[in-house]
């Protein structure tokens, strides 16, 4: 077995592999770019190399840095990880011209597969159904917009070199398809130094599922069940499963065999997915694409079939057989797992940046609960890289059982600092419809057409904000009347009776000390709240009635802040004669910013398309900025006219801060 691999890329999966060649007693290198000099992977790494500048394609993206790494380190074997390099033909070929191992497929498998052009070509020489499209690389956009045309809207524009959503956009008129060619060109360029870009037909309502699949130098090739990746929002995955939903024995067969076929066709050697686009009426799948790589999304497969995908792909590097047949491959189970990702669901999800103030995951489970995470409390999330925090896996013998053990994961993981999707993530773990199973890749831009707001997300139980939030306020009051140095007779005395508001609704409640907790009452009602949360803590454990419950709360000024199952609440505890009083305080509006065009988020200001005195009209573009790798342009949301342009293409701009001022 290879004694030493370098890991070729960085974060959560540089860990992963880090882990597997750990426990397989083999050596590990990290190559590190210098914003990623105090990063977790670095630090796990056996050895670790600096390769140059923030920027990937200063660094990450250097086959020459990344060889000479190898070369200086003793590496035996390089492990690509998910995109930068993974997908790309000539560093596999040039890495076996000098002796290294690629941990993946050959060069001539991911030229035909791992490109989106070349790979629907041999899927339809092999008379695999396809989706119509224009298969050639296109000249700009001029050309785009007719191609568009001709296919019929909308259609989904590409990259050839694309995945994890970079690169892609879909187009339902002339200009989305002029302007969305642009962005993938320039997206594709700054992700995997690739600008090639096709189109294709748009397939509405469609599902997404997909095939593992493995197969070694020997011959042998195996399909491990399929992943339902249809949760997505704006292209990239959000939730994951495995298996499928939608999938019975029959189709699994067909399309498993038919995966099978195509990496056949291929000699492919190593872990690889072949993903489908499936009717959600009548079952019928196209080829999509083969990602010729290890997947964002492998655990859940490794949490089904009991396989670790890391470990087949560096023992098929190294030139050994498969360990089974397809008729070893079983389900064992259902397994989730939710992206935890650095971007503001409040706000758009637009990319949040910053120190991790507080990273508390859940507890990891051995095959029930697994947290596979690239960062730690105190470290940095870039701007220069893609918004993947971690990924948070759960395992149940059926697909409810893995929902809720995810719920109360969610439920527990606490971050702090920057903004990530976890209230989107636990809300979506309580909607009927995701419950169900039957839904289809529009399913976020349909439930959630205006965007998230965890206030509006319906609990099953809104008496859980009453309680904790009255037994906890109420445990503030009992400590702030201990504290010494009162004047005699003039002591903090603290009431029983009080009045809990959240939002309109006010609820009179009676709190009293208990052992190990407090005993509310409303009306009639008794709960019985215990808990062994600590001041300071913002992960509150306990029970109602003997009901565990896990749940987050803050104290913001007057209000606590609670976040449980995917909906946030604001709630005031407060004397009856207070909650009068308060009831009668004026609202303060926010300062009009209607003449300022405002960065929504941290990130590179890469373009801005407007000059001073210049008019413009509502929907023009006006600037261009860069985050996790994803351009975002900003538009003109009524007609006006240019005062001044305050930012320079260059800069590094903070949430809020002012790009172009209005007359």
């Amino acid at each position: 077995m290879f004694k030493k691999i370098l890991i070729a890329n960085r974060g959560e999966i540089a860990c992963r592999v880090i882990k597997t060649a750990r426990k397989m007693g083999i050596k590990t290198v990290a190559v590190y770019s210098e914003a990623d000099k105090d990063a977790l992977f670095v630090d796990m790494a056996d050895e670790s190399v600096c390769i140059g500048p923030a920027a990937s394609k200063e660094s990450y993206l250097v086959a020459d840095k990344i060889i000479a790494a190898c070369k200086q380190t003793g590496a035996e074997a390089v492990h690509p990880g998910y995109g930068f390099l993974s997908e790309n033909a000539e560093f596999s070929r040039r890495l076996e011209e000098q002796g290294i191992k690629f941990i993946g497929p050959k060069h001539y498998s991911i030229a035909k597969m791992g490109d989106k052009i070349e790979s629907k070509k041999l899927a339809i020489e092999a008379k695999v159904n396809t989706i119509p499209g224009y298969n050639d690389p296109i000249a700009g956009p001029e050309q785009a917009v007719e191609i568009a045309k001709g296919i019929g809207y909308p259609v989904m524009i590409k990259a050839s070199a694309g995945g994890g959503g970079k690169g892609l956009r879909v187009a339902y008129n002339d200009q989305e398809a002029f302007e969305g060619f642009s962005s993938c060109v320039n997206e594709a360029r700054n992700s995997f130094g690739d600008d090639r870009v096709f189109i294709e037909k748009y397939v509405l309502e469609p599902r997404h599922i997909e095939i593992q699949v493995l197969g070694d130098s020997h011959g042998n090739y195996v399909y491990l069940n399929e992943r339902d990746c249809s949760i997505q929002r704006r292209h990239q995955k959000v939730i994951e499963e495995a298996p499928s939903p939608f999938v019975d024995a029959e189709m699994r067969k067909a399309m498993g065999e038919q995966a099978v076929a195509l990496a056949r066709a291929v000699n492919y050697e190593s872990a690889g997915t072949v993903e489908f686009v499936v009717s959600g009426a009548t079952k019928e799948f196209y080829f999509l694409e083969m990602n010729t790589r290890l997947q964002v999304e492998h655990p859940v497969t490794e949490l089904i079939t009991g396989l670790d995908l890391v470990e087949q792909m560096i023992r098929v590097a190294y030139g050994e057989k498969l360990p089974l047949t397809q008729a070893d491959v079983k389900i064992n189970g259902w397994a989730m797992e939710c992206r935890i990702n650095a971007e503001d669901p409040f706000r758009g999800f637009l990319p949040s940046t910053g120190r991790l103030v507080k990273f508390q995951p859940p507890a990891e489970v051995d095959g029930l609960v697994r947290v596979d995470t690239g960062v730690y409390e105190g470290g940095e999330i870039s701007m220069y890289y893609d918004s993947m925090i971690a990924k948070l896996i759960t395992h149940g013998a059926n697909r409810d059982q893995a929902i809720e053990r995810m719920r109360e994961a969610l439920n527990a993981f606490v971050i702090r600092g920057i903004n990530s999707n976890i209230p989107f993530q636990a809300a979506l773990m309580q909607h009927p419809r995701f419950m169900s199973g039957i839904f289809d890749t529009s399913f976020i831009a349909k439930e959630y057409p205006q965007g998230f707001d965890a206030s509006l997300v319906p609990h099953d139980d809104p008496m859980v904000f009453v309680t904790v939030a009255a037994a906890l306020h109420r445990a503030f009051e009992d400590r702030d009347a201990e504290i010494s140095g009162q004047m005699p007779g003039h002591e903090r005395l603290v009431g029983d009776d009080y009045t809990v508001v959240r939002g309109e609704e006010r609820t009179l409640v009676n709190v009293l000390p208990i052992e190990a907790g407090y005993e509310v009452r409303v009306g009639s009602e008794c709960f019985v709240v215990h808990t062994g949360w600590q001041f300071g803590e913002i992960l509150v454990n306990g029970t109602i009635n003997g009901r565990p419950f896990t749940l987050q709360m803050e104290r913001n000024g007057l209000k606590y802040r609670i976040n449980h199952n995917g909906t946030q609440a604001n709630v005031m505890v407060m004397s009856a004669r207070w909650a009068e009083l308060q009831a009668l305080m004026p609202v303060k509006l926010p300062p009009d910013m209607s003449k300022f065009l405002l960065s929504p988020m941290p990130g590179l200001l890469r373009e801005v398309a407007v000059s001073e005195g210049q008019e413009v009209k509502a929907g023009e573009k006006l600037a261009v900025i860069e985050a996790m790798k994803m351009e975002n342009v900003l538009k003109a949301e009524q007609d006006g006219k240019v005062k001044k342009v305050v930012a320079k293409p260059g800069a590094s701009l903070a949430v809020d801060e002012i790009i172009v001022e209005f007359e």
